[in-house]
């Protein structure tokens, strides 16, 4: 096994470094390359100097820039679990051991993402049944950059195999999507797993994405005066505590205690919060690594009262943004809606439920999928346990939408309501086999009359549709479904997968 991090590290702040080839960093032991797409291959060396990248029965040359850059394309090649070398020669030569061939996906977002399967639900089994070598997952160390970079460091010298030794610290997320795409389809998968705990969607948009959409100019705005305030409260700060510090020495030299307290500092806002410079530290020292998709689960940092659609329009550029910085098309996008959780322990408001309707119209982009897990949330940890069947559900929509097997991907997704003397008939698509609900009576539906004042509603499965009624409101104008911070929501399909929220009004 080859130790030369340090090179790849350094290769790339400082091309010149002793004349050595270096590949970039997620070019090293155990690394999976994506099948059936051309594989960009690059690093940095001497300017000038002529380097060849030899893999799977190819051998591509090329020079180094004056900046001592390099990159080589190689043709496609298909699946494949045995072991090869990849093999980089310049002044010197490096040997990538262990490369296999299949699918690779990036999981990125905050804390859900990058949650460990060691602190999960079943982790014990999981865990000791980890063993896999077609299972592999490379962790890029969080990293903040005011400009797009060109160098990433990783966690660990290589990509790390599944075993009870390294798997207790995968995303757990990522390791249950790897976990059923490799028992279907069959080929390696690997996993390149870019997240950061409580960070919100603008740092981790790229920067060319704000200045092609002025209507993204808040973000700049709002960051703006967040630093604004920062500045007038840190100088506001150190005069008090100049003055805090006067006073007690005043008080000592008289022998007095002095027990006032000192000024609280205030926070500065921190770098992983400023547009663009996640996407800059995390993401832009991937492109061009040949990738099948993304997954994602964030939104939970815009969740806030402000929480509006503000949100949709953000997510979608950031995912035509890494769409356009990799230059591999309309690549899948798949992501998580919001969970249940209570912030503050208010279960009733709205603030999440409005951040999940947003998460829903963006839908509206090309190759793009949500797994719905308002089921398996936790009212009181905005961490939930249970990340198994987050990464199935992922994987179903991934080996549905992407891969094109007969797999059902979506619980109900609202289609019509029609009015019967009084009463709500909804109807559904993807109801496969069935609407059922594990509950006595089924919950999660409200109506609203004209007066815009919700009341729960009755609700009976029916013929495959969902008949609503409420004595609260004989004359109902509106419907809404699992709409709430903490929703009762009782609606599933035959397969198991819950209803889409939703809502008919737009008040």
């Amino acid at each position: 096994m080859h130790n030369y991090r340090s090179l790849i590290i350094l290769g790339f702040s400082s091309p010149f470094v002793l004349g050595a080839v270096t590949p970039a960093p997620l070019f090293c032991d155990h690394a999976v390359l994506q099948r059936d797409k051309p594989i960009p291959v690059w690093g940095s060396a001497s300017p000038n100097e002529k380097v060849t990248v030899s893999f799977a029965g190819q051998k591509v040359s090329t020079a180094t820039n004056q900046n001592g850059e390099w990159s080589v394309k190689l043709s496609p090649v298909a699946a494949n679990a045995t072991p090869q070398q990849l093999v980089i020669e310049g002044e010197n030569k490096i040997t990538i051991n262990d490369v296999l061939v299949g699918e690779v996906w990036i999981a990125s977002g905050q804390s859900n993402m990058a949650w460990t399967l060691d602190s999960t639900f079943n982790h014990s089994l999981d865990i000791n049944g980890s063993a896999n070598p077609l299972i592999r997952l490379i962790k890029i160390k969080p990293t903040t950059a005011e400009n797009p970079s060109k160098h990433v460091e990783i966690i660990g010298d290589y990509w790390l195999l599944a075993d009870p030794k390294n798997t207790p610290r995968f995303s757990a997320v990522a390791y249950h999507f790897a976990c059923r795409l490799n028992s279907i389809l069959n080929v390696p998968v690997g996993i390149i797993s870019s997240s950061w705990g409580g960070t919100r969607a603008e740092p981790w948009t790229p920067t060319e994405t704000f200045r092609a959409d002025s209507s993204l100019s808040y973000v700049y705005t709002e960051w703006k005066d967040r630093f604004d305030d920062y500045t007038k409260n840190k100088t506001i700060y150190d005069s008090k505590l100049i003055e805090w510090k006067k006073k007690q020495e005043e008080e000592k030299s008289r022998g007095k205690s002095f027990n006032k307290k000192a000024p609280v500092e205030p926070q500065k806002p921190e770098d992983r919060a400023r547009p663009s410079y996640l996407y800059n530290g995390m993401i832009s020292p991937l492109v061009p690594y040949a990738i099948q998709g993304v997954i994602w689960y964030q939104g939970e940092g815009n969740s806030g009262p402000g929480a509006n659609s503000q949100y949709h329009h953000l997510f979608s550029s950031l995912i035509k943004g890494w769409r356009q910085e990799f230059s591999q098309g309309d690549f899948p996008f798949y992501w998580v809606q919001l969970s249940s959780f209570a912030p503050g322990g208010k279960a009733k408001d709205t603030n999440w439920a409005v951040l999940r309707d947003s998460q829903t119209k963006t839908l509206s982009l090309p190759a793009t999928g949500q797994a719905v897990t308002v089921d398996i949330g936790n009212v009181s940890d905005i961490h939930p346990r249970n990340k198994r069947d987050v990464g199935d559900r992922l994987a179903r929509i991934a080996l549905s939408k992407t891969y094109g097997l007969p797999i059902i991907s979506s619980g109900p997704i609202f289609q019509k309501a029609e009015l019967e003397a009084g009463k709500y008939r909804i109807h559904f698509s993807e109801t496969h086999g069935g609407l059922i609900s594990p509950q006595v009576t089924l919950t999660g539906f409200e109506l609203a009359g004209a007066d815009q004042k919700f009341h729960p509603a009755d609700a009976i499965i029916e013929n495959n549709t969902v008949l609503l009624s409420s004595t609260l409101v004989p004359s109902p104008v509106a419907v809404r479904y699992a709409w709430s911070n903490v929703p009762q929501a009782g609606l599933f399909n035959n397969e198991g997968l819950p209803a889409l929220p939703f809502r008919t009004d737009n008040w």
